[in-house]
This record gives C-alpha cells, structure tokens and sequence, in this order.
C-alpha cells in the first residue's frame, strides 16, 4: 500500500535581515558562468541527446549516419560503411563530397572542418544550397557527438587528397594534418568512441545498430549500406545478428513492409508509391512521398512515419496528413458505391488494423526539440494529403473487388464501434441513460464492472503499446494528451471546459464531484499508468490531484491504483531481469548475476518505447505486475488538504517554501 499524502511538515522559519543580507553578498557577478564552445554540451547533454541514457548513446550514431545520408540523398554517396568494433568504437564512412577543409571566411585561422566539429550551429544545410533535403538541420549534430566522445577521429578524402585529425572530448588533439594523396578514395569517415564520463559502462548494442542500418536502407533505395561487426560483440541479445551484411533494398519502404508482414489478410497486395510534392505556398519548397500500407484483420496494426530518413515516432503535421488522404479517400470511394454507411468510417477505424511506413523529404522541416521525434511543419500535412489522395483513389479504382472488401471490413469497424457505444448503459446493463464514452477510450469486452479495469495512459504513443500489451476481455485503455489540468489551481469554468478531464469522466461512467454514484463506475480498478521519470511522476501527480478534489470517494473506496513500470532491463545471456530504479538495478547486478560477467543494461525511455510483450509481463499481467494502491491517510484530512494546497495549489510561495524546507533531504536530482 502506497499513501497518497503524507503528514504537513513544520513551516521553516523565516531568516533574519542580517542573515538575508550575507546570502546576498555571497551571489555576485563572479557564481555566473558564461559556458563556451562545446562546454554546455558536457555540462547539459540532456539538451542535445535527451538524456545520458542507451537511448541517448545510440542517439549519437544515428547523429552521424544522418549526416552521411544526407549526402547519399542528396546524390553525392551511393555507400555508406558502419563498422562496430571492440572497445565501443563506432566507425561510420561515406564516399560523398567530403566535409570542406579549406580555411573558413568567418574563422580564416581554422579549417571548416574544425568549425563544423567544435562550433554550435554550423554546418552546410542552413540555406538549402548544399543539401535541397536533409535530416540534420541544427548544425549541432557532429559538434555533440564529438564533444561526448572520449575520442574521436576524423578523415577527409576530398580532391585525391587525405586529410586527418583527432579530438578529444571536443577539443583538437592535433592540427589537420594532409596525409597525403589518395586514389580512388572520397568522401568522410568518422570513428569514435562515446565518453564513459557521460555515459557510464554503456556500450553501443550491435542488434540495435543493425536495425538503424537497415531502416536507413529501406528509406532510401539509392544507397548502399555495408554492416560489419566485431564477431566477439555477437553474443547474448545480438547472436542473430550478422557479422558482415550489404544492406541494399531497391524495392524500399515495400521490401521493408513485405518483411514485416509476409501475406496480408485483407488485400492481396500492398499499396505503395511515391509521389513527388510540389509547393503550395509563395517561397515553400515541394518534396517527396514514398508508402507503403497494408490492411490485416487479424491483430492491431502500427504506423512508422519519417522525415527526411529520421523517425518520427511522436507523429506530427505528415501524419496528420496521410491520415485524412486515407480518410477521405475512403469515404469519398463509399459514396462513389453508393454506400452511405462509409460516412461513419473515422481515421481511428481505419489506423486500427493499417500497417503503414511512410517517409517524407521536405525542405527545412520544423521538429519538436533536437532529437526530432515530432515533425511540426505545417505545410507538411497538406503536401502528404495532396501527395497520397490521388495515388490511393487510382489504387482504389484498380481493384474495386478489393476496394469493396475494405470498405465492407472498415464499415464492420465503425458499426462495432457505435454499437458497443450505443450499447453501453450506466451501470453496463441496468441503467437508463445512455453513456457517451469518448473516441480515444479503447474499451474491454467484459460488462462486469468488478473484473475489470482501465489504463489511463500518457499520449497516443503509449496508448498503442498498452492496447496492443492488454486483455482485450477485461482491460481498457485511455489515452490522454500530456499534462492535464492541475485542477487545484484552476478555475471552474476551465475545468467545465477541459476535453481531457471530461473524456475521463466519461469513461469512468460515475460521474464528479456532487453528481459521483460509486454504482455508476465501470470499471473495478482505475489504473494510472505514466513513464518511469521525472515527467510521468508529474503526470501522477496531477491525475491523482484530480481525484482527490473532484472524485475522493473513488479513492476511499479503493478503486485508484499507480501501475509500476520498470525502468531497466538487465540481460545476461538467455536471463532478464527488470528493475524498478537504480538502486534495484544495482541490487541485481550484486546478487542475481555472475560477478564480473557483462550485464547487458537497456534503459527504457518511456512506455512508448517498450515492446508489448514486455510492458504486458511487467506491467499489466494481473499475475506477474506490482500495483501500488493510492490511499488516504485516516485521521489527517485537514493535513492532506493542507499539503494538496501547498503543492498544488495556486501559490507559487507555498510551494518555494516547501523546497527550502525539504532541500536538504534530497539525495538524487534530475535536471535534465
């Protein structure tokens, strides 16, 4: 059992003037630092590659593997060689144009290329004259992983000549040096060497890279991508991976979805294409559209999206395009058949059982954040409809038979839909009012409300992997939009008007507040499950905040739980183990493996991220997962309500009082 509250520690007292007037003298001009150089990519790296986590590591290879793509894309490089070698070393090399290593006007003293590797914001796809597509857009990426790396080499072959220099931890270790003349030799090779001081005993994972290589190989079909391995590296998770492969897929993002899927049930081939995109807008530039879909009735379906070969896995504006091309085109072939029920159809009908990867080239496309999860340029949702729509009504047309069979299988969706909507009374058979359950809401199939139980979810991300990781008969899932409302500091009128809250009140069916009937509630168990950090605690929180101020009896009645997801999976040989933070981690390396084995350590980013399997044993399996039940304490409501308000409420001061009292017991902080 975990308590929800805990006691309201003493007020702290106020401090003298005399000692407000000391603390003031001691901050003066000389506590503010002005970072330099690389200096704050080692001081924060968390700004740069999200973390210092196995995500973050293998953020930097993909970092360089953009940048060699970039040039295969571009037209200048046809191969690409990604070798993996003992001691952590990673080697990528591309035969394009090579990085410039002629002096730079604005730094006449230093090559472009010293530039380009200890400068923030450099590089050569700024104004869209080198690259006309690229992945890297920032110009931080090469100059990050050079300063997170213990070593890092660089060598240009540019003009039959070899050029050579080495860094360290993002400063030179020697002065470009010509090597002399080369034949038959062009293009950048990299190789380096992530630092332990960031990154720990991470190590690069040979099964992981393979998987970028050969994602990169499927994105675009005019490179040639050659894998080499170190064979003592291909033990464990990564037996199965090749020691040597030439990755070459001229078929593209189709070879890719034929691998994944084999035969599909609902159409006897898969739609795919691409389409050049012209511009739509004064001063904006077209791009280009490759797909590759296909519909199965058998299990859930997935959605890969990219741009300009970089994953895409928060979505954004392109898949808010593809979307409503399928949309649309779907509908507007039902009205072509003169079926009306095809109005009905929405986009989660039709993404539900849709395995699809889509990639995107697009001229100076706008992601959310460095690492480029969301893509966020607005153009882009219009090009990739306008690209798509007129490929998929001609593949529509084509084959009407089994155009019709699709529709016919997507009609069958929506009608289950509303029928289970309609259906639903509250309580689940008794009741007379009709409950209206929101779109989002993926329900269980079971009407008794004490086997069941609902997930509430941080985003559609993993809301996917929880619906594809659940039991369909007793457990629902919800999505829900990032942060919701803290409702101890908002207003009634904006907790009236807040779709998120309202769509959770609906589903739970037991209504808030004055109108709360415990009979009403449909589900037994109410499950707040959010990511292992900083950001799914916040989330927790505030979920739980809204409990406890509008729906408390769900509480004191026992229904509201935290789920417990692991943060790291720990492997050595055919064992797993997960642990629940560091210290259960370091716990497990002591006494659950071999000392002085390897231990194959993978930190999961978020639930997103997580394979179903693994999220369904952990963390959903009613027999194998830890619950934390969130309480009231007895006897302290008036100390709970205090804390609630000084947490959570509208003063700012409660709260800043609150950390200087409990600062110093703080043992572990995350800031990035």
């Amino acid at each position: 059992m975990s308590d929800l509250f805990s006691a309201l520690p003493p007020s702290p007292r106020k401090p003298t003037a005399a000692k407000a007037t000391d603390e003031a003298a001691d901050y003066s001009a000389r506590d503010i630092e002005v970072l330099e150089g690389l200096e704050p990519v080692r001081r924060r790296p968390g700004m740069y590659i999200g973390g210092t986590d196995d995500v973050a590591l293998h953020h930097l290879a993909a970092e360089i593997l953009d940048n060699a793509m970039d040039e295969a894309v571009a037209g200048h490089a046809s191969a690409i060689d990604v070798t993996l070698a003992a001691g952590n070393f990673l080697t990528i090399r591309d035969n394009g144009r090579g990085i410039p290593v002629d002096p730079h006007p604005k730094f006449p003293r230093l090559s472009a290329l010293e530039v380009i590797l200890t400068t923030l914001h450099s590089g050569g796809k700024f104004n869209g004259k080198a690259y006309a597509t690229a992945g890297g857009l920032h110009g931080v990426g090469s100059s990050v992983v050079n300063a997170l790396s213990a070593e890092f080499e660089v060598e240009v072959a540019r003009e039959r000549t070899l050029w050579k220099q080495r860094y360290a931890r993002g400063k030179p270790q020697t002065p470009l040096e010509n090597a002399g003349p080369v034949q038959n030799r062009r293009g950048t090779l990299i190789r380096f060497r992530p630092d332990p001081e960031i990154f720990g005993a991470l190590a690069f994972s040979p099964a992981r890279l393979y998987r970028l290589c050969r994602s990169k190989a499927y994105l675009f079909r005019g490179v040639y991508l050659r894998w080499r391995c170190d064979p003592n590296l291909l033990t464990g998770e990564a037996a199965e991976v090749p020691a040597e492969a030439e990755l070459h897929f001229p078929g593209g993002l189709r070879d890719s979805l034929e691998a994944e899927l084999g035969a599909t049930a609902l159409a006897s081939q898969i739609f795919a294409g691409e389409a050049q995109l012209p511009p739509h807008l004064p001063g904006v530039r077209g791009g280009r559209l490759e797909w590759a879909l296909a519909w199965r009735d058998d299990e859930d379906g997935f959605l890969h999206s990219y741009c300009n070969t970089i994953p895409t896995p928060q979505g954004g504006t392109h898949e808010a395009g593809f979307r409503a091309a399928l949309l649309k085109g779907l509908r507007t072939w039902g009205e072509q058949r003169g079926n009306r029920r095809a109005a009905q159809i929405t986009a989660d009908d039709i993404l539900a059982p849709l395995c699809a990867k889509f990639s995107l080239f697009l001229a100076e496309p706008q992601f959310q954040g460095q690492t480029k999860e969301k893509l966020t340029t607005s153009e882009a949702a219009r090009l990739v409809e306008t690209g798509l729509r007129d490929h998929f009504d001609h593949f529509l047309a084509g084959d009407p038979a089994q155009a019709d069979l699709l529709l016919g299988h997507l009609i069958e969706r929506a009608e289950e839909r509303l029928r289970r909507r309609e259906a639903r009374e509250t309580p689940r058979k008794t009741a007379t009012r009709r409950l209206r359950l929101p779109g989002k809401l993926t329900d269980c199939a079971r009407e008794s409300a004490a086997d069941t139980e609902i997930f509430l979810v941080e985003g559609d991300s993993a809301g996917g992997s929880a619906k594809q990781a659940r039991d369909r008969e007793t457990q629902a899932v919800l999505p829900l939009r990032g942060k919701i409302l803290n409702v101890a500091s908002a207003s009634a009128d904006k907790l009236r008007q807040n779709q998120e809250l309202r769509d959770l009140i609906e589903a739970l069916g037991c209504g808030a507040g004055s109108r709360f009937d415990a009979a009403k509630l449909r589900y037994g168990r109410v499950i707040i499950m959010t990511d292992a950090d900083v950001d799914g605690a916040h989330i927790a929180s505030l979920l739980m905040t809204f409990f406890y101020r509008e729906i408390p009896e769900l509480i004191r009645r026992g229904h509201l739980f935290l789920a417990q997801p692991p943060l790291y999976r720990l492997t050595q040989g055919g064992v797993s183990l997960y642990a629940m933070d560091d210290g259960e981690r370091d716990k497990l390396l002591k006494t659950a493996f071999k000392p002085a084995s390897k231990v194959e350590i993978s930190r999961f980013k978020g639930l997103g991220e997580m394979p179903a399997n693994i999220l369904r044993q952990t963390t959903m399996d009613p027999k194998r997962r830890t619950l934390l039940k969130v309480t009231i304490p007895d006897g302290a409501a008036a100390a709970t309500e205090d804390l609630v308000e000084q947490l959570m409420g509208r003063k700012p001061e409660l709260r800043f009082q609150f950390i200087q009292t409990h600062a110093h017991a703080v043992e572990a902080l995350d800031i990035d």
